[in-house]
């Protein structure tokens, strides 16, 4: 398995994150690399994994200017190692990395697509009152423009089967946050089995989204994503 994290200025909380994800390899999935795919960070991110990677041969870094998330997952994916399964889980692990073991058990059982997500039962969700409130606006313009039936398309935890994978992300556009109903859509579109699996999520008030700005981006994304779809640029 490759196992991919964005990161844009992950400093304070990348080496806890890798220490997270070590323990977790070494109880389980220990045949997986960790690509952190540093999106150009102006912290000391880049130079933190480039240390650590030094006493971690499963960890790789992959640099790159900043172009966004999407953007970001895109490059781990086309670099990806792995012919089985190609995951990837937000930097700063507000959803745990055991969330694995339910994506992964997910493929492997059938699904092209496993998704984590906060909207289905048995999830539990602890977060700002202003991130849901923007969360359920996004979702309503998500339903609407690039329907792809499922609750959560944005939560930060995915498993591919590494060939479709490929083939999702060789077809993909959008640079910024809105790049996962992108993926998630043409999925759909080519007839890909998605399912979905519940998630615990404790959302840190820390991020590097800017509420106001990135959801009127990520809306005007969804706005070129079905444009994309309705010129043929997913066939």
């Amino acid at each position: 398995m490759s196992l991919i994290l964005p990161a844009y200025n992950e400093a304070d909380r990348i080496p806890a994150t890798l220490q997270r994800i070590g323990s977790y390899l070494s109880s389980g999935e220990s045949a997986t690399e960790v690509i952190v795919v540093d999106d150009g960070s102006i912290d000391q991110t880049a130079l933190l994994v480039e240390h650590l990677a030094e006493s971690r041969p499963w960890l790789r870094l992959i640099r790159e200017p900043h172009r966004g998330k999407g953007a970001a997952v895109r490059s781990g994916v086309r670099d990806a190692r792995a012919t089985e399964l190609v995951a990837f889980l937000d930097a700063d692990l507000t959803i745990p990395i055991e969330v694995l073991d339910s994506l992964v058990g997910a493929v492997r059982g059938g699904a092209d697509v496993a998704v984590a997500s906060r909207y289905v039962p048995g999830a539990v969700v602890h977060r700002p009152i202003i991130r849901q409130a923007m969360t359920v606006g996004f979702r309503l313009f998500v339903r609407a423009l690039v329907p792809t039936a499922l609750q959560d398309t944005q939560c930060g935890a995915k498993c591919y089967r590494a060939d479709v994978a490929r083939d999702l992300y060789a077809r993909s556009r959008i640079d910024g946050f809105a790049f996962d109903a992108e993926v998630l859509y043409i999925a759909r579109l080519r007839g890909y089995r998605l399912v979905e699996l519940p998630v615990a999520l404790i959302q840190d008030r820390r991020t590097s989204i800017h509420l106001l700005r990135d959801t009127f981006r990520m809306v005007r994304d969804l706005f070129r994503i079905r444009t994309n779809a309705m010129r043929g640029r997913y066939a």
